[in-house]
């Protein structure tokens, strides 16, 4: 049985500003996914948001709520047969919803 690096060492926790993770947000999900590090993201100091590799926040709803883990299995079962949707259209972000934006 082989254990992975990442899971023998303890988790490392860091805090940063929000404006600061804004603009590092490529490399913050990249070290949170890669190497298994948590986020802490605040506010005027104050802790308001958490990153962690997708697969543990998945992990944690499977345990948190039943519900949560139906609507996972789903969502994966959706993913793997192809039915899928473009981003934009989840996050209203098409250049005729911008467009809409910027004339008001």
């Amino acid at each position: 049985m082989s254990i992975n690096a990442n899971q023998s060492k303890p988790p490392r926790v860091y805090r940063l500003p929000i404006t600061k993770a804004r603009v590092n947000l490529g490399q913050v999900v990249k070290r949170a996914h890669v190497n298994k590090e948590y986020f802490i993201l605040e506010k005027d100091g104050i802790p308001v948001a958490g990153i962690l590799d997708a697969d543990e926040l998945e992990d944690y709803l499977e345990l948190r709520d039943p519900k949560a883990r139906r609507a996972i299995e789903a969502s994966n079962a959706d993913i793997a047969s192809g039915r899928t949707r473009p981003a934009e259209d989840l996050l209203g972000t098409s250049s005729r919803t911008k467009a809409k934006t910027t004339r008001r």
